[in-house]
């Protein structure tokens, strides 16, 4: 059997993982664009600070591939699956060949449609080897740094920019920083550590044009504002690399659509991580991404799995702060919920509920109780009869 891995990322590793201890003798290929073996994307923005070498990051490194049989294929780029005749070609004018092959071929970054983003001198960090061009551009001495983005990568990053002496404004289109995992009085708490840090925020406001001669110089605002910069880094989210998928002319939302094998609607292709869409869900984590890859190998190996979804939830670190959000954290205030707030000592605690169930959660700097509340809202446990012990923040009944 011969199995085509597109993407060497979390899911195309633990895919090719499960392949093997499924199938000891088949033949595996990983194809990936970059010239690195598997490495930790959310630990990227270290490099910004000139602390960590780039082989830190590497989660898996060349000697783990020839342990387990796998031929990978750095620096290649896959441009067209044939799904009639079982085969890929690459740029480098390469076929190949597969009875079962994997689409894991991640996210890219979104930039959106502001006048001057291809200046140079504007980045977006999504790999490795953006984030090493952002490194030696910034060399040299301090710079003045605009972060077009107020989510968990730009804010990592603007710690990381920080620490080595630059100066660093954020831009948040929304009306608070980290939409996704905060709500609005979490988001006020962190908003007043990070200017502690040396952050400077604006929060509401659109990015209307990035100005520049030979380089970015200059962000302009909705309200004709003028922030100077030596540099702009765009972090306003990822989307789904569905390019070759939808070429191929596989079925595409907004992501690759997957049953609950990750099979494609083609017969024999799976995709799995980032790129997919599941029961009209993209989770864009890395717990997901993970288990996506376990269910697509064990399958690709001839064995039977399903995949159920995943609880959506983020176990953080922005600039030394700890968060961990699950589920729905009802950002709004339409749902019940008990909160607990420390202004003194930076702790917000937030249990959201559903009726009979454990919602959603946050804690911000007191993770003690995270495992027993994750449990809860992915088990989507009945918390009725412990409910009043809970808006008291009594969680021994978890």
């Amino acid at each position: 059997m011969r199995y085509v891995i597109v993407g060497n990322g979390v899911a195309g590793t633990t895919a090719a993982l499960n392949i093997r201890r499924s199938d000891p003798d088949g033949l595996i290929t990983i194809i990936s664009d970059e010239p690195y073996p598997f490495y930790s994307r959310v630990r990227l923005p270290e490099l910004l600070s000139g602390g960590v070498a780039a082989e830190a990051l590497l989660v898996r490194k060349d000697p783990w591939y020839r342990e387990l049989g796998l031929e990978l294929l750095k620096d290649t780029v896959v441009h067209d699956i044939n799904i009639s005749g079982h085969s890929i070609s690459t740029t480098s004018q390469s076929v190949h060949t597969y009875d079962r092959l994997l689409i894991a071929s991640g996210s890219i970054s979104f930039v959106p449609p502001v006048s001057g983003a291809g200046l140079k001198g504007v980045f977006t960090l999504r790999t490795m080897s953006d984030a090493l061009a952002i490194r030696d551009y910034l060399a040299g001495g301090s710079r003045r740094v605009v972060l077009i983005g107020g989510g968990v990568l730009g804010l990592e990053a603007g710690h990381h920019m920080l620490k080595a002496g630059h100066k660093v404004t954020v831009i948040e289109s929304l009306p608070r920083l980290l939409p996704r995992q905060m709500d609005s009085d979490g988001a006020r708490m962190l908003k007043k550590q990070l200017e502690a840090l040396g952050f400077q925020f604006v929060i509401g406001m659109q990015t209307k044009e990035i100005k520049g001669g030979d380089r970015a110089n200059a962000v302009i605002l909705s309200d004709a504002s003028v922030h100077e910069c030596d540099m702009a880094l765009i972090s306003a989210g990822v989307r789904p690399n569905i390019g070759l998928a939808a070429k191929a002319g596989l079925s595409v939302e907004r992501g690759i659509v997957v049953d609950d094998r990750m099979e494609t609607s083609a017969p024999g292709v799976f995709a799995a991580g980032d790129v997919v869409q599941h029961q009209g869900i993209c989770y864009g984590i890395w717990p997901a991404a993970e288990r996506q890859g376990e269910v697509a190998g064990i399958n690709m190996g001839g064995g039977s799995e399903a995949y159920h979804g995943t609880t959506v939830s983020n176990l953080l670190k922005v600039a030394g702060i700890s968060i961990f959000s699950a589920g729905d954290i009802d950002p709004d205030g339409n749902k019940e919920s008990a909160i607990d707030i420390d202004s003194d000592r930076f702790i917000y605690r937030k249990l959201v509920f559903d009726g009979d169930y454990l919602g959603g959660a946050i804690l911000y700097n007191d993770l003690n109780d995270r495992m027993r509340i994750f449990r809860a809202v992915s088990e989507k446990r009945d918390i009725s009869g412990v409910k009043k012990q809970l808006v008291k923040w009594d969680l021994s009944a978890l």
